[in-house]
């Protein structure tokens, strides 16, 4: 956001868990003074809502956007926020959210990793059909734009656990996401999470992926 000009705008991709970062940056951002006029955001994802075939609404309990607002925007000073046109949210239409990424550099990506392994809501597609032997080719993946997607089973455990106080009902089965397509735009992709957020299980499953080079 310091290196973004009227001229030269410069965003950043964000997740919504972990979260704990968001109050910390409005707080950096009110420290230092620093006026966000031509900076940008995209948040990752949003849940889907199936029955209405709509994005959730800002009041919906684990609404993405919400989060975003309440913990990070909605402190920083008046005067030093960017433009709620500067914000950029998953909406059931995605193509004014995919149009934003033109002529705007995305600085980095930084995201959370779920249990499933995903990053923002990529999930693993359903084993059937085309893809009952085999996951989509990283080529294949990689052209995959902002979408609406199936979660996976785990996701939705995950999320209650961390979101909805257990409540799975509760969580969406489908949400809106960014797509790989989006990722390879930014110039740095930071996927983390801080080891609370997975069980032991996943995190030695991370190990063992990224050693063997498996992409599933």
């Amino acid at each position: 956001w310091k290196q973004s000009t009227p001229d030269n705008p410069v965003g950043i991709c964000g997740p919504i868990g972990p979260t704990e970062q968001l109050p910390l940056v409005a707080r950096l951002v009110n420290s230092l003074g620093l006026n966000l006029g031509s900076a940008h955001f995209w948040g990752m994802d949003e849940w889907f809502d199936s029955a209405t075939g709509l994005e959730v609404p800002v009041t919906h309990p684990l609404s993405f956007e919400r989060a975003d607002r309440e913990l990070c925007f909605n402190r920083i000073r008046p005067e030093l926020r960017m433009p709620d046109a500067n914000l950029h949210f998953p909406k059931a239409d995605t193509a004014p959210y995919e149009a934003s990424w033109n002529g705007v550099r995305c600085a980095v990506m930084q995201g959370g990793q779920g249990e499933i392994k995903h990053w923002a809501f990529n999930d693993p597609v359903r084993r059937e059909g085309a893809y009952q032997e085999a996951p989509p080719s990283p080529a294949e993946f990689r052209q995959l734009g902002t979408r609406v997607v199936e979660l996976h089973p785990l996701t939705l455990v995950q999320n209650a656990r961390t979101s909805g106080a257990g409540n799975i009902p509760l969580v969406p089965t489908h949400a809106l996401t960014v797509g790989p397509k989006q990722t390879w735009l930014a110039e740095r992709v930071s996927i983390w999470h801080p080891g609370h957020h997975d069980n032991p299980f996943g995190i030695r499953l991370t190990a063992l992926m990224i050693s063997k080079g498996i992409a599933d």
